[in-house]
């Protein structure tokens, strides 16, 4: 009489592994991917947020109010003042952006990567312009700056650790103005 082994042979067992393997290069992949695509959409919300607040502040005060090193001084607005809002800060005194009773952004966002930092500019002299910059991670993103998230216009300031290829600009400016140019010099 045959005694029959039962079990796997040592070719099986390592198909078996390579197939997982495999399916595990692929889910990685896709995790980090949507992991990047979610920063880039929070990105893009902060700024869009951002953005309403600052034009709720011009429309009662009839400017922009004043920015220095990427910063928005405005937590809380005092004509003459400078309180700078801290990116992301969870102190409320410095990073709600207010002028008195009127909080027009409860908390000042901060980009989700370490990385980078979100930048706020005028571009102008009179406050009447504001522009608002981040860095997004995802290379086909189509909202980037010039249409090319790898090589976006030269900034005399940066997002972080990286140049900024992302912007969100009051509507009678472009992130254009400032010296920016969508031509490789």
């Amino acid at each position: 009489m045959k005694t029959i082994k039962k079990g796997f042979t040592l070719v099986e067992l390592l198909i078996v592994m390579a197939i997982l393997g495999v399916l595990v290069a692929l889910v990685a992949g896709n995790f980090r991917s949507s992991q990047i695509r979610g920063r880039d959409a929070q990105r893009k919300s902060d700024l869009k947020q951002l953005s309403i607040a600052l034009e709720l502040f011009f429309n009662d005060f009839g400017y922009y109010p004043p920015s220095s090193n990427g910063k928005i001084s405005g937590c809380p607005f005092i004509s003459g003042v400078t309180h700078l809002c801290e990116w992301g800060e969870k102190i409320k005194f410095s990073s709600t952006f207010s002028q008195g009773e009127v909080i027009y952004l409860s908390n000042i966002p901060a980009d989700p990567s370490s990385d980078y930092e979100y930048y706020y500019n005028l571009p102008d002299g009179n406050n009447k312009k504001f522009q608002l910059f981040a860095r997004i991670e995802n290379s086909e993103d189509q909202d980037c700056m010039c249409g090319d998230c790898e090589n976006p216009p030269v900034l005399s300031f940066n997002c972080g650790s990286s140049p900024c290829n992302f912007s969100i600009t009051s509507s009678n400016t472009t992130y254009l103005e400032g010296g920016a140019s969508c031509t490789v010099e």
